[in-house]
């Protein structure tokens, strides 16, 4: 039986092409929401690091009604990093609108979507956003795009996929590229005239699969996934089969629609629907919900393993426990462990210290995100400097090591400082072109490890112009050891505990980059800039300027500091080296080295 009534879309693209911003139109034009509700931020980005970053982390359900079809759509986030979200929340849809900025074109991450949503056979409808931009490359965009669809392999029905011409932010789209639309009634038509209808047996028995979590004050912990088989009723006897095929019974105490943007108690759902389910205290993703009487058990989801790695501990400087509410080891691990529910993509081992877990993710900022809402939540801790996690190849017993896909849009001028610092961290140049205005667009493999503290050194070579896209490709025989091995700099450090004054940073700031001003306090130990040469320097910027007989202590010229760099919690993960820590509370990120005495860091040299 085909159930005419309803479609799920997943809509897929690379980090800011416009996903959430067309979700919120679509919502906008079909009343789902009122317009009032929107203000300047989309409606989507419910977190406030999604506000603030203006990225979609979490993946999100909402639905709009069309010509009485209720269409269903998963809003995917674009990072690789969130690929996580992307693999599962895919299984949730029967087709996917795949949007591709009208400038910028297919990027790293619009690959990797794509290939994901290809492989589960979902037809794509191809949007061609941001049209209305001044130099905005249609044609060449949409040459690029079927090239992609046939580099991955897409079948002869995926291949021919129908497009709309859209500015999601004004809320308009069109099938003639020389046409604008006035409203989004043509993206509307085409997903009801190309996604297909669920198939669905409603005489089959029950069974869904769990493929994202989220917990109600009231409710308690639900699952939310597409009902694949049969029809499910509020209050029915069913069984929670566990990923290695162990069964639990149980009893759905609620059952919850998705209306737009709201959640509504429903008493019966059909095959085909997006639910979430109430009434387990244990579930988790990839588990199976399925009949009693009958129960089958869903393939659980396959996730790609973690590439990055960090030391999360308990914090020991010397201002451990002065802004954080949550700074035991007990804390740190029931936070971990809880995160491990929901976060599909990371993994948390114990180390021998207990004071100290290795968390495992897909990439920098996948870790760089779990650390800032741990901060925001009232935790204190600190963490490693990010390493790779390598692997042994079974069959010849070789050391593998992943690599990643790494784009780099930069003005052509710059073009020998990034291949010269690319080429230092082990990339491999597979292409490069030049656009009309004076762009260089370069495609390189790289190792992970020479990704680490890359953003940094090529903004700061390039005036802040670099734009840098990377993703995961495979794992490879290992490269030299060298490459950033060491994210080599030199720190300078403090040398005596106390608080930092003007005298003592006029000092300081001839020797580098400042990360502080005046009136800081500061422990010996602490890194308080950055040196101009690649070796530490330690220095005390607390030492004052004493009155003596020749002089006042305040009689000279005034002293003119240059403002310090802000330490973010993005720039300290990239320039930390493997003698250092970042110490993250919730008011300040600082940066210090393993041993904060100078003669133990002496003495570890040797």
């Amino acid at each position: 039986m085909q159930r005419n009534d309803i479609r799920n879309i997943a809509i897929i693209a690379h980090v800011d092409h416009g996903k959430t911003t067309l979700v919120d139109a679509m919502l906008k034009q079909t009343h789902a929401v009122k317009e009032a509700l929107s203000g300047d931020s989309l409606i989507m980005d419910s977190m406030d690091l999604e506000r603030e970053r203006g990225i979609t982390i979490k993946a999100k359900n909402a639905s709009v009604v069309y010509n009485g079809v209720k269409i269903n759509i998963i809003d995917t986030p674009g990072h690789a990093d969130f690929g996580g979200e992307v693999e599962r929340t895919l299984k949730m849809a029967d087709g996917v609108l795949l949007l591709v900025d009208a400038k910028e074109g297919p990027m790293p991450q619009t690959k990797f979507v794509l290939r994901k949503a290809l492989e589960l056979g979902h037809k794509a409808i191809v949007v061609i956003n941001k049209i209305d931009r001044p130099d905005a490359q249609i044609d060449e965009v949409i040459n690029r795009t079927f090239d992609l669809f046939v580099e991955l392999k897409a079948a002869d029905f995926q291949l021919d996929f129908p497009i709309i011409y859209a500015s999601a932010i004004n809320g308009q789209a069109s099938s003639d590229a020389h046409k604008p639309g006035t409203d989004l009634r043509p993206l509307f038509e085409t997903i009801l005239k190309t996604i297909p209808a669920p198939q669905v047996n409603t005489d089959d028995p029950f069974a869904m699969l769990v493929l994202a979590l989220n917990y109600d004050l009231y409710k308690g912990k639900m699952g939310t996934g597409k009902i694949q088989s049969g029809k499910v009723v509020k209050g029915q006897n069913v069984v929670q089969i566990k990923t290695d095929g162990r069964k639990a019974p149980g009893k759905i105490s609620t059952l919850v629609a998705f209306e737009g943007l709201a959640k509504i108690e429903v008493s019966e759902a059909l095959a085909g629907d997006i639910v979430s389910i109430a009434g387990f205290d244990d579930i988790a993703i990839g588990e199976t919900i399925a009949d009693a009487a009958n129960p089958v058990q869903i393939p659980p989801v396959q996730i790609e393993e973690p590439t990055v790695r960090m030391t999360f501990s308990v914090n020991n400087s010397p201002f451990a426990g002065r802004e954080g509410k949550f700074v035991t080891s007990r804390n740190l691990r029931e936070r971990l462990m809880k995160e491990l529910e929901t976060n599909v993509a990371l993994r948390v081992e114990e180390t021998a210290n207990t004071d100290s877990f290795l968390v495992s993710g897909r990439g920098e900022l996948h870790l760089g995100i779990l650390i800032e809402t741990m901060r925001r939540e009232g935790f204190e801790l600190q963490v490693s400097q990010p390493e790779v996690i390598y692997k042994i190849d079974p069959q010849t017993g070789k050391k593998l090591e992943p690599y990643e896909i790494l784009t780099v849009e930069v003005p052509a001028q710059y073009q020998g400082a990034v291949i010269e610092e690319l080429g230092m961290r082990g990339g491999e140049l597979r292409h490069m072109e030049t656009s009309q205005q004076k762009e260089l667009h370069a495609e390189y493999l790289i190792p992970t490890r020479g990704l680490i503290g890359l953003k940094n050194s090529l903004l700061t070579k390039t005036r802040g112009t670099a734009i840098l896209n990377n993703l995961f490709d495979s794992y490879k025989p290992a490269a030299d050891e060298k490459i950033g091995a060491s994210n080599s700099h030199g720190s300078l450090i403090a040398s005596e505990s106390g608080v930092s004054n003007a005298y003592g940073l006029n000092n300081a700031q001839e020797r580098g980059i400042l990360f502080i001003g005046p009136a800081v306090e500061v422990y010996e130990g602490m890194i308080i800039g950055k040196n101009a040469f690649d070796s530490d320097l330690e220095i005390n910027i607390c030492k004052t300027k004493k009155l003596s007989n020749m002089r006042s202590s305040g009689s000279d010229d005034a002293i003119i500091l240059t403002p310090p760099k802000e330490i973010t919690l993005d720039f300290a993960l990239e320039y930390i080296g493997n003698d250092e820590l970042v110490e993250v509370t919730p008011k300040s990120i600082r940066l210090r080295k393993k041993l904060l005495v100078a003669i133990e860091r002496k003495r570890a040299a040797r």
